[in-house]
């Protein structure tokens, strides 16, 4: 299905685990080589509940958008601490301008804010975000899954099935 693409999933600490997880074999099981892309700070992230320990490929300033064909960013709140981290925003600026695939979950689209690139966008998120959201210029929607060009956004973990099946079908095509 996804032979031969490349994913990055985007890791910090406190990610909420299962929006890691899931789409990360979601994504290996698809086909796909998926690289797990820290900020730089350490080797290993913990998840927000303590059941997941991930330890990175690579750092995002040692990775191109042109090599990647999609980019993850899992929610909890490793997105507040993404947006702080220069190589991780120039990277997903870098896929937005490609028109790469760029899929964030829960609190992940915290860090499509600091990108700049939800103005005028339908987006979804977790409520918490909702108002950060639309004072940024998004139309926020409650739904599972929202896709918008190429960007896809969903709400919590239990999105999660369908947030992969999208995931997958936009880089399919």
């Amino acid at each position: 299905m996804l032979d031969g693409k490349r994913i990055a999933i985007l890791a910090e600490d406190d990610f909420e685990d299962s929006e890691l997880i899931v789409p990360m074999w979601g994504m290996k099981n698809a086909g796909a080589k998926v690289l797990i892309v820290g900020s730089g700070s350490k080797e290993i992230y913990q998840g927000k509940r303590g059941s997941v320990a991930i330890r990175v490929d690579t750092t995002a300033d040692k990775v191109k958008a042109e090599d990647l064909d999609a980019i993850i960013i899992p929610g909890g709140r490793a997105p507040a601490r993404m947006r702080q981290n220069k190589a991780m925003v120039d990277l997903v600026k870098r896929a937005n301008e490609l028109g790469k695939v760029i899929a964030a979950v829960c609190h992940g689209p915290q860090l499509l804010i600091a990108v700049g690139i939800v103005k005028g966008r339908r987006l979804t998120s977790c409520p918490a975000i909702a108002a950060e959201l639309k004072k940024a210029g998004a139309e926020w929607v409650d739904e599972a899954v929202v896709i918008n060009g190429n960007l896809i956004t969903s709400r919590k973990p239990a999105d999660l099935p369908r947030f992969n099946k999208a995931i997958i079908e936009a880089i399919r095509n």
